[in-house]
């Protein structure tokens, strides 16, 4: 199974008129547009998701939808994704799309940081004195043989943001 791990775009740093949580701030122009060039590379560069999944956040919903507008899909939003992911609670939300539908194996995961590092640790198997800080709008493909990982996963890239603008 192939799972890219993705930090929502650049959003606005302050919460703006008729916003009363962190969770409704919403990308700003630059953070869409630059989104928009990650995703068009991630199709560039052969990744062919089945399934796109986000946190509930404006922020990530948007990201995911730029992504997943590319490829002609929806997205789903899981609570698991949300600031503070518990990975057992990712694992079955997860668990519940793939038994829908058994032969996904391309899965798109939008989310924030640190949670995004952290699910990457988690699925390689890594110990605690790892850390992977993801910049907002960076995209990390790891390969598992199954969730939860029964195995330790493998990094196959990260790539951040500016790499596909600079590729475009």
């Amino acid at each position: 199974m192939k799972l890219f791990l993705v930090r929502h775009g650049i959003a606005i740093d302050r919460l703006g008129p008729g916003m009363s949580r962190d969770s409704e701030r919403n990308l700003t122009d630059e953070g869409i547009a630059e989104m928009r060039i990650v995703a068009k590379g991630l199709k560039d560069i052969g990744v062919k998701p089945d399934l796109v999944l986000a946190s509930p956040y404006v922020r990530t919903r948007e990201t995911a939808t730029i992504i997943a507008s590319v490829y002609g899909l929806e997205i789903a939003t899981i609570d698991a994704l949300a600031p503070g992911v518990i990975m057992s609670a990712l694992y079955k939300a997860v668990q519940r799309h793939l038994n829908q539908n058994p032969n996904y194996n391309q899965i798109v995961l939008v989310g924030h940081e640190p949670d995004m590092g952290m699910i990457a640790s988690a699925l390689i198997h890594a110990g605690p004195e790892f850390v992977m800080p993801f910049k907002k709008g960076a995209v990390c493909r790891i390969d598992t043989p199954d969730l939860p990982s029964t195995m330790p996963g493998t990094i196959k890239w990260y790539i951040p943001p500016k790499l596909f603008t600079k590729l475009k």
